[in-house]
Order: C-alpha cells, then structure tokens, then sequence
C-alpha cells in the first residue's frame, strides 16, 4: 500500500500551571495508505495530541513528521493550513458544520476554498451526499439534521477533497451506541472503497474492535500495538488503568 504518514521520535510538551505535561514522548509511528487505525487510551493519555500532530495542527517540540513521504517538520505555521487542506479531511465529535449553510454547501466548502470550478464542484459534493445516505437531504441546515446525519454530513465534507488521511477525534462521542455503529460502519465502508486512511484519537470500544489496528497510548508514549483480533485485550485497562 505505501507509507502514508510517518512520525520519527516526535516529542510534544505543554506547560500548565508549573508543571511540564510530555504529551508525546519519542513516538515513532507509521501508517500506511488505506488503513483503518485507532489511536486509543484514556482521557489525558496523548492520543488527540497525536493526533492533532500527525494532521499538521500541532507542531512538535522534536523530531520529525513526513507526509506522503515529504518531511513537513520545518514547514512554517503560516503553510501548514495549506498542507492540511491538500492531505487531510478532519472528523470532529462536535461536527463542526457551518450552522447558516446547507447540507450541500457544507460539504462544498472546502472545494470553494481551493477554488474548483463550480461544475465540477457540483458532481463531487452530489455522488458523496449520495454515498452517505444524505441525497435526499441536501438542502438541510445542520439544526434541521439529526446528529447521525450531522456527522455523516461531516464525513461527506472530510472526503471531498479525495484527501491522503481522514482524521476522526471520538467521532462517536455525541451519538447513541446504534448510531454510533452505524457511522463506523459508513466510515469502514468508505474506507474500503476508496482506500483513504483512517486515523482516530478514541476510547470507543466499537472503533477499537472494527480498527485494523490499535495503537494503544498511555502517558505520551505508546505503549502496544495489536491488530484487530488482538484490539480487544487491553480495552478494560484502558478504560481504568493505564497500560
């Protein structure tokens, strides 16, 4: 499949009050193109950070981050915007969406953003509406949308750029557990028709029992990783105890 993303050594540290938080500790990881993976731990554990440095939001303190084998680390804080844009669709439990705009205009926006041509805008934002279910709801603003069709709008729009990687933070927070499964079951599906990566910052056990693999993450450093049928095994410790 390729390398995709690739973190050497990555530190990150943040200071609250006195005290020096290591949110990521020498992570060195690497995700590969059409994977599925969870990032999972506890709250306070340093997956978001992870995450939120593997999609150029943060920048780390040392080492090294390449995407689609281009080393951004040195990029300036003023290109990364740019740099996300071009590799990154992002997932957010809140949803994220614009509340004065439609359906169709939210998931077109980020094309409007990068300038596409209004047809072919058009067809793009139509066939992805269509593939999460929302066709016939195109014209909806967020407020007139359950959260279940909230976040499947929110996938159409993290997909409609044809990025490198989706980035998903809990994704399913704010949804009941049917609707939760059902949105991971979507996202699964799309991510096996179009090969696009899936990374998520979660603690749902249902992400972490349908991600191909599982890097578990305690204290800002990782702590295991284990493919799907192996997912399961450190769920209650992360849940309580840290591993």
């Amino acid at each position: 499949m390729g390398s995709a993303i690739q973190l050497s050594n990555v530190v990150r540290n943040y200071q609250l009050g006195k005290t020096m938080v290591q949110a990521a500790r020498g992570v060195s990881l690497e995700f590969q193109r059409g994977e599925f993976t969870a990032l999972a731990g506890a709250s306070g554990s340093g997956k978001t950070t992870l995450l939120n440095i593997i999609g150029c939001i943060d920048k780390p303190d040392a080492g090294r981050i390449s995407v689609d084998g281009k080393d951004v680390t040195d990029v300036p804080l003023h290109r990364l915007a740019g740099l996300r844009n071009q590799y990154f669709g992002y997932i957010f439990q809140t949803f994220n969406l614009v509340a004065v705009l439609d359906a169709f205009e939210n998931v077109e926006l980020p094309l409007v953003l990068a300038g596409m041509p209004a047809k072919q805008r058009r067809e793009r934002v139509e066939a992805l509406l269509e593939s999460v279910g929302l066709a016939n709801h195109r014209h909806h603003r967020p407020q007139e949308l359950s959260g279940g069709q909230r976040q499947r709008v929110a996938i159409a729009r993290a997909l409609v750029t044809e990025p490198l990687a989706v980035l998903a933070d809990e994704p399913t927070a704010n949804l009941d557990s049917k609707t939760g499964a059902d949105i991971i079951e979507l996202m699964a599906s799309l991510n096996a028709s179009r090969r696009v990566t899936f990374i998520f910052s979660t603690h749902d056990h249902h992400i972490i029992n349908r991600a191909s693999r599982v890097i578990w993450v305690s204290d800002g450093a990782v702590r295991e990783q284990a493919p799907a049928e192996h997912a399961g095994a450190p769920l209650l410790r992360a849940s309580g105890t840290n591993p």
